[in-house]
């Protein structure tokens, strides 16, 4: 499925979710902020809803009583590309892994602050409509006045000067670009790069990415471009990612 919103006034919103609660908040929330709304209370009427009406994000719980939130996730990215935030009570940092190595575009837990789900509802349906559903490498750069990239090209700047990555350093850059604003495992992004034998190598990920943020001139306590998701990976951050074309 390719993004649906030029098709629209509105962005359309999913909510699967089982509590009235939940679902009257969320409701009341994303219908101010100008969003079309859709839910469903189970796993099989969101599923049913997705298919039938494209929507442009989804918002997905795990705790569903007729399936698990990660098996709708499942059977949801077998034909569909549509963002899912999960928002959940479970907060174990194996739940968050699972839910994004099977597909989830971010991960919210119970309780939650709206204004922090809106903004990154907004980041995704930014991504999924500048890129059309999917990011490639030659459409992305960045450039904000003191971080120059350009993947394409491979062509990297800090302050006008150029900047020298390894193969790997610049494959883990390329990855999170291509995500921005969603984050990405640390064993998929071992798997990926190191390949399948070194998914658990969680200190060669750290080494490096401590080594791209030296070059990039990226403050590792304030992450202005890489933020860290700690036991969980890493994403390239909705700031920087506003300026990703």
């Amino acid at each position: 499925m390719t993004a649906t919103t030029r098709n629209r006034e509105k962005p359309c919103v999913l909510i699967i979710d089982d509590e009235p609660q939940i679902r009257q908040f969320l409701r009341i929330s994303l219908k101010t902020e100008g969003y079309e709304l859709l839910e469903a209370d189970n796993g099989e009427t969101g599923l049913s809803l997705c298919a039938r009406n494209s929507p442009d994000l989804v918002i997905l719980d795990l705790g569903l009583p007729d399936m698990d939130g990660s098996d709708v996730l499942a059977a949801l990215r077998q034909w569909s590309s549509v963002p899912v935030i999960i928002l959940s009570v479970r907060d174990r940092e194996l739940e968050k892994v699972k839910a994004l190595d099977l597909g989830a575009n971010d991960y919210v837990t119970k309780p939650f602050g709206i204004d922090e789900l809106l903004a990154r509802a907004r980041t995704q349906l930014r991504n999924y409509q500048r890129s059309g559903g999917s990011a490639t490498e030659a459409s992305v750069t960045f450039d904000d006045g003191q971080l120059h990239i350009d993947l394409s090209l491979r062509h990297i700047t800090v302050h006008g000067e150029p900047v020298r990555l390894t193969p790997k350093e610049f494959e883990v850059l390329k990855v999170l670009m291509l995500a921005s604003g969603k984050i990405v495992t640390q064993s998929q992004l071992l798997k990926d790069i190191w390949g399948p034998t070194h998914t658990r190598d969680t200190h060669y990920l750290r080494i490096l990415i401590g080594r791209l943020r030296q070059k990039l001139g990226d403050d590792p306590t304030e992450q202005n471009y890489i933020q860290t998701e700690p036991g969980v990976g890493y994403r390239f951050l909705e700031s920087a990612a506003r300026e990703c074309r």
